[in-house]
């Protein structure tokens, strides 16, 4: 197994700097990373940086809460497009699962995945698992299957929630074959990352500086 093809190398600190971002993005062409995940204001950076290369550049919209209106997410998306992004990593609005306003999350989920199919671009929805009921999560589930998801991700890695094994073999069970698995946070280690790749997880976020390539 190269565990590197699995491998979103990430920075989303809000104190990061470009220079983090150009280690990043050196780290993940050394060991053959598959992406590098960055803040918006760092992706035509990221992008111009890894041109030429086969590192993806990826970044999020409605991070990481979720909460924002549904125009701001799609916009984030467009723009994050338009820097150079290849993939984004979007957030469903919580708000509106809890207060079981299914409508508007559909529309919500629907909007972000249209704005980068549009372009031509892969889309990762995150449901923050261990904020879900299971009867949440399977809903959630269909409402982006639906909707042509490219992948279900299992958290942010940023509300206090890490991504568990149960977690990522819930959704992987919830999706089948209709869409891949991706999961941030709780990889501390090649091991780890093993671990949730055998689950079923397809992308596996690590913080920039751990090293699990090989």
């Amino acid at each position: 197994m190269n565990l590197a093809n699995y491998i979103d190398h990430t920075i989303l600190r809000a104190d990061c700097r470009l220079q983090d971002v150009e280690t990043l993005c050196k780290e993940a062409v050394f060991h053959g990373y598959a992406a590098v995940c960055v803040p918006p204001f760092y992706v035509a950076q990221a992008a111009a940086l890894l041109e030429g290369e086969k590192v993806k550049v990826s970044t999020v919209a409605g991070f990481p809460m979720g909460y924002n209106s549904t125009p701001a997410k799609v916009e984030e998306i467009k723009r994050a497009i338009d820097d150079g992004a290849d993939e984004i990593d979007a957030v469903i609005n919580f708000c509106a699962v809890k207060n079981n306003n299914w409508n508007f999350v559909s529309n919500d989920i629907d909007s972000m995945i249209t704005a980068a199919h549009l372009k031509g671009k892969a889309i990762k929805v995150i449901f923050e698992m261990g904020l879900l009921t299971e009867e949440e999560a399977g809903r959630l589930c269909k409402i982006a299957l639906d909707a042509q998801a490219d992948f279900l991700k299992a958290c942010t890695g940023f509300n206090g929630q890490e991504a568990t094994l149960e977690a990522v073999q819930l959704l992987r069970r919830l999706a089948g074959e209709k869409a891949r698995i991706a999961t941030f946070g709780g990889i501390h280690s090649k091991e780890d990352a093993k671990r949730f790749v055998e689950a079923g997880v397809h992308r596996v976020g690590i913080l920039a500086g751990i090293a699990v390539a090989g």
